[in-house]
Parts: structure tokens; C-alpha cells; sequence
């Protein structure tokens, strides 16, 4: 195929290679996979965004079949400049399966019936300079028409005051008044994911306690969100298969309520376009626990990144490696639905029960 890599001067690539890396790294895989998988992964550019004299390709592969209504795992990283670890999560997952791909019969296999779609930088800009929002000041994840319930935490669930202060949320009346890189990520996701008959997909992120939380919808409410039953069988499923994963799961919405997050809008997006699907759309998020980090290392505490990234080297090898296999689950259950998603009565109303007991203290 025809690679979407543009050409930069020697001056540009020498500034992308010094100041985002990361965006160097997936521009060597998408060459290496299109050598590799001839066919098995194609690759687009949903935007570019112009800062400073640079351009920045939004970058997303799809990798596997060509059937849209194949089940669809989807990744995306990159959303807040400072959490770089989610693209570069994003970008070790993508190098494995490239890598598996080419000799793993099994995988092989699952590819033919299945797909992978990778978005691992949507917020180039904010990567580049080294902060949250993107060039124009805006939280990518407080950037949808989505609105929350009850009051969130002031500044943190979203503010419209200014683009100088942090969590700012910009012109979030409907797609179009969007953030491009908002703007590119949801209609990828309503191209790539929606129309799958098993559709799934996980957001990385790091900053957020000692541990690493598995988030499901709400942002906007503290309320059940739809298909809690089937999110309470996934669950179940991943406790029962990896008994002693380290992953904390829960709504999204125990820890704090936000205005404007991304994945309320799609999932309610998706609620309205395909009611009654047989399995659910749910967009998870992956909140890795960096405050462990800072508590093993004191000193990344002084550095802009530190907060929200392995320093170390050996802890970041650690964290590309340690979530490969819930990866591979969230891929394998897409495949096999019927254990989760195709609920009779009598475990439905058992799923409700328990999550009612697990995250909103009370039981019906």
C-alpha cells in the first residue's frame, strides 16, 4: 500500500525525534507492519494538526479483517500530553501483535475473524510541549457536548473559563464544534467500532491513585449506567480466568464526576444508533497508578513528566509489559461473547445484584 507517512525536513524529524519520540516510534511500526502484514494492517491519517511551523498526523491503524461487523478491539492512547505512558502502552501492544502476527498461527487465526483498531497518539501537540491540553488549551477528555449529572469537582470535571486555567473544555456544542483531535478519534471509532456485532474499546491514561483502575461509564453520573449486567459478566469472566490481576475495576464515577468525557458521548452515541445490539458497545479506561511510582522514586516529583510517568527505566519496561495480558483477554472476549454477553433473566438480575452490592451500596 501507499504509507501515509509524511516527509519532514531534517530539521522537523530531528525535533519530533528529540520531543516526541513516540510519534517516531509508531511512524517505524506502521512501516514495519506494512512490510510485515501486507494487507493485514492499513493505516489512515484522520487529521493533521498544524502548531508551530510542524504537522502532526493522527494516526490510526486497523489491523485484521476487513469486515466491519467482525468483532472490533479497539486502543487509543496519547489523550493528555503529559501521560505519555498510555501511547507508549498503546505502541508496545501494537509492536506485539505485529511481531505475533507474522508466526502465531492463533493469532493468525483470530485475525481473519477479527479487528484491532489503534489510535495510540490523538494529542500530538500537548506531547510535543509537554502538557495536559492540546495546542489550543483544550482537555481532550472534558471536549464532548456530554454534561454531568451532579456538580463535579470544580476546574477538575471541566471548565469553560478559560484556556489558561486546566480542564478547560472548549466549544463542546456537537461533533463539529469539537477539537479536531476529539473530533477525529469519535468519528473513528463511529467508522471502525461501531458497526461491529462485538465491539469494545480501551482508553490508556496514568495519574490517578496507587493502583491501576479498570473505569467503565459513567464520567457524568453516579447512577448505573446501561448495560451494567454485561459489564458485571466481563468482570467476573477476567476474575475468574486471572484470578490475581492487579486491576481495580470500577465506574469511573466512584473516583470523581466530569463534564464532556469523550467515551459518555460515544457510549451513549452508540445507544442511540444501535439499540437493542447483542452485545453492548462499552468503552472501558485504563488509569494506571502512577502514584506508586512517585512514592518508589520521590525525586520525579520535581519533573513535569514524573507524576505521570516510569521514570525509571526498568519500572517502564515493567509497565509495557504487565498489561499485555488483559489486552489479550479484552481481545479473546470479544471472540467469545457468549460467556458474558448473552444473559438469560436469571443472571441478569444476579449481575445487577452484584454490582449493585460492588460499586452503589444498595440492592434491588
Amino acid at each position: 500500500m501507499s504509507l501515509p507517512v509524511p516527509h519532514r525536513d531534517s530539521h522537523a524529524q530531528d525535533l519530533i525525534n528529540r520531543k516526541l519520540p513516540e510519534l517516531a516510534i509508531l511512524e517505524r511500526l506502521i512501516r514495519h507492519a506494512d512490510e510485515q502484514l501486507p494487507g493485514w494492517a492499513r493505516v489512515q491519517i484522520e487529521d493533521t494538526i498544524a502548531h508551530d511551523g510542524l504537522e502532526f498526523p493522527l494516526y490510526s491503524i486497523v489491523i485484521g479483517s476487513e469486515d466491519k461487523t467482525a468483532p472490533c478491539f479497539g486502543m487509543v492512547g496519547g489523550v493528555h500530553g503529559l501521560e505519555r505512558i498510555g501511547s507508549e502502552v498503546v505502541l508496545a501492544y501494537f509492536q506485539s501483535v505485529i511481531e505475533l502476527a507474522q508466526w502465531d498461527r492463533s493469532i493468525q487465526e483470530r485475525l481473519r475473524h477479527s479487528r484491532i483498531v489503534l489510535m495510540p497518539i490523538l494529542n500530538p501537540v500537548g506531547m510535543f510541549h509537554t502538557r495536559r491540553a492540546n495546542g489550543n488549551g483544550v482537555d481532550l477528555m472534558r471536549n464532548s457536548p456530554a454534561v454531568a449529572e451532579e456538580p463535579p469537582p470544580f476546574l477538575l470535571g471541566g471548565q469553560t473559563y478559560s484556556n489558561r486555567l486546566p480542564w478547560f473544555r472548549g466549544i463542546t456544542e456537537n461533533l463539529d464544534t469539537m477539537e479536531k483531535e476529539s473530533r477525529a478519534m469519535c468519528k473513528l471509532i463511529e467508522r471502525e467500532v461501531f458497526p461491529s456485532r462485538a465491539p469494545l474499546t480501551l482508553d490508556v491514561h496514568s495519574g490517578f491513585g496507587t493502583v491501576d483502575r479498570l473505569w467503565f461509564p459513567y464520567a457524568k453520573s453516579k447512577n448505573p449506567p446501561p448495560s451494567l449486567e454485561e459489564i458485571t459478566a466481563l468482570k467476573r469472566l477476567f476474575d475468574r480466568s486471572y484470578p490475581h490481576h492487579p486491576y481495580h475495576i470500577e465506574p469511573q464515577a466512584k473516583s470523581y464526576t466530569t463534564h464532556g468525557d469523550l467515551w459518555d458521548y460515544l457510549f451513549d452515541e452508540y445507544r442511540a444508533k444501535h439499540p437493542g445490539s447483542a452485545v453492548p458497545y462499552v468503552p472501558w479506561t485504563l488509569e494506571l497508578g502512577s502514584w506508586v511510582w512517585l512514592k518508589k522514586n520521590p525525586k520525579q516529583f520535581f519533573s513535569s513528566l514524573g507524576a505521570f510517568n516510569p521514570i525509571q527505566p526498568h519500572r517502564l519496561k515493567r509497565i509495557l509489559r504487565r498489561h499485555l495480558t488483559l489486552f489479550d483477554f479484552l481481545h479473546r472476549s470479544l471472540l467469545s461473547p457468549e460467556a458474558w454477553a448473552t444473559l438469560d433473566q436469571t443472571a441478569r438480575t444476579q449481575m445487577r445484584n452484584r454490582a449493585l452490592e460492588l460499586w452503589y451500596d444498595e440492592k434491588k
